[in-house]
């Protein structure tokens, strides 16, 4: 017969493990995919910071280039500018192809979020910020109603977190990856081209633009680049004030 010590013991609350504090996109311990996918996740981000320079002193250089190595929709428009006054090198077709593919290039993470947590990744960007959640939520309604067709709407320009969520929900709705990837590369060629046809109609007062950019890109790149340390400096100060 157990002692009033055990029996207290047993009804205490079992502290949680760290996979299970909010936060985490899973809802049992985490496998090696699990972990995996989360590093990939990580990592996007990371690039993506370290990126914003890059794109900004590219732009200035050659927009074709910063078509062909990053996918930018303002590399694209800015190519079609260029290519109306005769001005892009020749093998700018190329960088469709290519610009179509870097923009992809990490798409499947989410869709790979989506396989392994369900909607689970959603709940950990909306946070607990009300406002964040109810712009998931909306995204959420617009994706489950598109389907399949969502891909193509995921590249829209609007304030919502479209893209993610329509990427993630990909996964968790049973998509395979073939199908995915085939349908995304699509939607991002026809995407692509439509800021090309855009930069074409706009011609010359965009060459001019593109001319007066190039004359301070690389202060715009050093400029992002004191933004993306600015900001890391204060988050790392805000988390000890925070605890």
């Amino acid at each position: 017969m157990p002692t009033a010590a055990e029996a207290v013991g047993k009804d205490e609350p079992r502290p949680k493990e760290w996979w299970e504090e909010a936060g985490m996109p899973w809802k049992h311990k985490p496998t090696k995919a699990d972990k995996q996918a989360m590093g990939w996740i990580i990592f996007m981000g990371l690039f993506g910071l370290a990126m914003l320079p890059l794109r900004g002193w590219l732009l200035g250089l050659d927009p074709p280039l910063l078509l062909a190595l990053t996918g930018s929709r303002t590399g694209a428009a800015a190519t079609g500018a260029l290519a109306s006054q005769n001005l892009a090198p020749s093998w700018w077709p190329w960088a469709f192809v290519l610009g179509s593919l870097m923009s992809i290039k990490f798409d499947w993470v989410f869709w790979w979020a989506g396989k392994l947590w369900g909607r689970g990744m959603i709940e950990v960007w909306a946070g607990r910020s009300t406002r964040a959640a109810r712009n998931y939520e909306r995204a959420e309604r617009w994706a489950h109603k598109m389907g399949w067709v969502g891909i193509f709407v995921a590249y829209v320009p609007i304030p919502l977190p479209l893209m993610q969520v329509i990427f993630v929900l990909a996964g968790a709705s049973g998509m395979s990856w073939k199908k995915f990837m085939a349908l995304d590369f699509v939607a991002s060629t026809v995407w692509l081209l439509g800021y090309f046809a855009f930069g074409w109609a706009v011609g010359e007062p965009a060459v001019e633009l593109l001319k007066q950019y190039a004359k301070i890109a690389n202060w715009v790149a050093i400029g992002l680049l004191v933004f993306i340390f600015a900001q890391v400096f204060w988050s790392q100060r805000k988390k000890p004030a925070a605890s």
